[in-house]
Parts: structure tokens; sequence; C-alpha cells
């Protein structure tokens, strides 16, 4: 008998209503006060999902060699779009597993299959670039590419989702559907998630999960809220023209555009929105002081939770350097769609989606392992699958955060881009576990159409009993 079509048959044991002979003292979870196995075909055979996939993921073997492919992986860090020789690696060891991939996606992209080939179709992403940051950290395995190192952990996501693929080949069979890992280029530059959406990746794609390392939850805890999580990201850049006849000076025009600038976020925005405007760069001028320049460059950034503030912040920092500019008899250019610093739309985690990740964490790192998120002003690409930016491209699906603050190690740590950056690799299988449990879950679910009354006992069946196959 198949899987799904054992549970749709334990759903309809498990609402029939009680017997008047049974206990008023028992609940759903008991019979007469004894635990009760809500699967009644596996009566004598109790052993979790939870724990077959826990322990695919932390076998000394399989943990080892997730380690293995990060380190290997940092050795030798490439930049966005540069990824050759990490992509290499991901197919070398996707070959051995005997699973099926594109390649190249993206440029430089790897897009892997397991399951069934057919749909639905649930996505889990990695991000696979490093930065151009020459690393400190003495250790065996420290970069050995001069400039370049990997300081945001996607060496490390990279090797997470390799384990996921580990895990879910040994469960291919039992796959109601198809699972594509998305091995993801230029993450820093927000750029690389665009380009596999025009290629078509997700195009038939119901879900989408993806997982990032940090330093600001402890080792093996899970982190992510519902809704708006991470800030979008834009940069504007703009050049002001004096006019020589008769002479304007552009100077005064930046000045005043800086300080209008400033005015949109105390003066005009909604102050539990907590939008961020900053002027970071200003040119012009030389040194002949008795010189006015023909024109002044200046740059900077813009921040914002909610996608329809993010948006209007764009449009109205062009308004007030275009019009400060007119006031003071200047002509001016506003670029807001810039190639080397594309606009990253704010990260917003749908809550259905949000609530099966929710579930799936209490079932791999417990309960008491499982924190609501604050949200955070750094942007990330993955944001793109979920809207991308703003056109009809919308994906149901949800960022989370998987701790790695190891206090014993505590002094040792080090943010994200700095070249001190280092990772806690043993929580590597903790977050393989946790990208396979979410596809596999989730995969069932949309095969056997549970009503949202009975959601809640049907997820608790999915991710408490395995099927057949595997407890024999």
């Amino acid at each position: 008998m198949h899987f799904s079509h054992m549970i749709l048959i334990t759903l309809t044991f498990l609402l029939l209503p009680p017997s008047s002979s049974s206990s008023s003292s028992s609940s759903p979870e008991t019979i007469n006060n004894q635990p009760r196995c809500l699967n009644p075909f596996l009566q004598h055979k109790n052993d979790s999902l939870k724990d077959y996939i826990l322990s695919l993921a932390n076998h000394v073997d399989t943990a080892n060699w997730i380690k293995n492919i990060r380190r290997e992986i940092h050795e030798y860090p490439e930049l966005a779009f540069e990824e050759i020789r990490t992509s290499s690696v991901i197919r070398r060891e996707l070959d051995k597993m005997s699973i099926g991939y594109r390649w190249p996606v993206a440029r430089t992209g790897v897009v892997a299959f397991v399951g069934s080939g057919l749909p639905p179709f649930v996505a889990l992403r990695a991000d696979m670039d490093a930065l151009p940051i020459q690393e400190l950290v003495e250790w065996e395995h420290k970069s050995k590419i001069d400039g370049k190192m990997h300081a945001c952990g996607h060496d490390a996501h990279v090797a997470m989702l390799l384990g996921a693929a580990k895990i879910l080949k040994q469960l291919e069979t039992e796959l109601q559907g198809t699972v594509i890992l998305i091995f993801q280029p230029a993450e820093e530059t927000g750029e690389g998630a665009k380009e596999m959406i025009k290629e078509g990746v997700v195009e038939k794609v119901e879900a989408i999960f993806g997982l990032h390392l940090v330093l600001s939850s402890d080792s093996g805890v899970v982190a992510t809220r519902e809704g708006e999580f991470l800030a979008g990201c834009g940069c504007f850049k703009a050049v002001i023209h004096g006019c020589m006849i008769p002479p304007q000076d552009p100077i005064l025009a930046v000045s005043a555009s800086i300080l209008s600038l400033q005015h949109i976020v105390s003066r005009e925005s909604d102050p539990l929105d907590t939008p961020v405007v900053s002027v970071a760069m200003v040119r012009g001028g030389s040194d002949d002081l008795n010189v006015i320049p023909d024109s002044v460059s200046i740059a900077g950034t813009y921040r914002a939770f909610s996608k329809k503030t993010f948006y209007a912040l764009g449009e109205r920092i062009q308004e007030v350097i275009k019009s400060q500019s007119l006031v003071y008899g200047c002509s001016s250019v506003v670029d807001l769609e810039g190639n080397e610093f594309p606009r990253v739309p704010p990260t917003v985690n749908d809550k259905r989606i949000y609530d099966h990740v929710i579930r799936v964490s209490n079932l791999i790192v417990g309960e008491g392992n499982v924190e609501i998120a604050p949200v955070f002003m750094g942007s990330e690409d993955f944001a793109f699958y979920m809207d991308m930016d703003g056109d009809d491209v919308k994906i149901p699906g949800c960022m989370a955060f998987l701790g790695m603050k190891n206090r014993s190690i505590l002094h040792h740590q080090h943010s994200p881009h700095s070249p001190y950056y280092t990772v806690d690799e043993d929580v590597l299988p903790t977050g393989s576990a946790l990208h396979a449990a979410f596809a596999y879950t989730y995969l069932l679910i949309l095969t056997s159409h549970p009503s949202t009354d009975h959601y809640y006992i049907y997820i608790y069946m999915l991710t408490t009993y395995l099927p057949n196959t595997y407890l024999n």
C-alpha cells in the first residue's frame, strides 16, 4: 500500500467519533490513559521520521563528508558568477549520488532534482559565492586565494544542501513529487536569484525554502518570523550639473538634497516602519578653491521592511534630488537601477510556509530551540524568488536562520563579512536535516490535500511515523 494512501486511511480512522465505551479521561493522544499510535498500520513499528532523518544527517561518515565539502569550497572561494570550481565540486558529488542536474544555469549555477520528476515541485536554495576579503583566520583550511574569502557562510550553505540531497536520495522512492535543489551564484551582488528566475528554474515550484547561518542565535537554534523579515536594499547615484550662464553652484544643490533626503525618514515616514536613507559618498570640486565645479556626484543606500515603503522610498529619493536641483538652477540625473548594486526587495515570509517551517523546526531541533527572530536590516536576494522586484513571479516561501553562536568559542567568532569570520561546523548536519524534512513533509501535504481543520493531526502523523519501506 502506498504511504499517501495509508495517510488518508489513517485520517479517516482518526476522525471517527469515539465509541461509547471510551474512557472519559482519554485524550486524542491516549486510549484509557495509554499512549496511542496514530497510525494503526505501524502499531509495532514506531520509529520516527525525525529519528530517521537525523540518523542519516548525523551519521559520522555523512557529518564528516558535509564538513569536508565545506572545507574544500572554503579553500577556493570564488566571487559572483565566477563559481566554476565550486560548481564542479557540487556536480562531482551529485554524480556520486546519481542525482540528475542542469548546468550551467545563470552562468555558474547548478540545479539538481530528486524525486519522481513529476509535480508537485518544492525548492531548496543555497547560495555559493564568496566575498572580496582577505581571510585573517589562521587554520588548516584557510582560503588559498588572495583577496577572496567565504566570509558569509555560503560554503556551509552549499555543504548543507548537498547533505540534504544525500538524505532525500535515501527517501526518493517515497517522495510524493520532486525536490529542486538550487545552487545559486552571485547572492552578494544581488544578481544571482534574478538570473535563475529568468532561466525558468522556479517556473513550476509551489514553495521554496532557504537557510542562512547566523551568529545572532545559539548553535542549533532555528530563528525566523512570519511576514516582513529582512529589509529591502536599494542604492542610488546622482550627478547634479551646474549651469554656466548664469553660473549656478551644484554644491549648494547637493547640500540641500542631502538635508532634504534625511527629512524623508524624520518627517514623511511612519516611525514604526523604520526606513533608512544614507548618503555615503559625495564627490566634486578640485584643489582650485576659486573654481565652481561643473558637477557633483552623490550616492547612498535606502532600506525598508515594507514593500510599499521600499518602492515608494526609491521614488521619493529621486523626486527630492531632482526638485532640489531645480531650486538651485541645476539639472540632475538619478540612477536607482544601477547594475553594480541592483535593488533587492524586502524578504517577506509567506504565512503558510512559515507555519510549516516552524513545525518542521520543532520536529528537528525541538520546540525549545525555535525562536521568533527580530527583523534584520540586512537583505537577501532570496527575496526575488518570492517577489520578482514587484513583478508577477511570486512563490510562497520562507527564509530561516540557523544559529551557530558557540558559547565555548564565542571570543573567536566574528560577524559576517569580517576577515575573522568562522563557522561552527557542528551545526551543518542539522541544516541538512532541516532542508530534507521541510521538502519531504511539504510534498506529502501537497499530494494528500488534508483539510485545514485536520492539518495539525496530519502534520503530527507524517512527521512522526515512517513509511513501511524504512521500518522493515
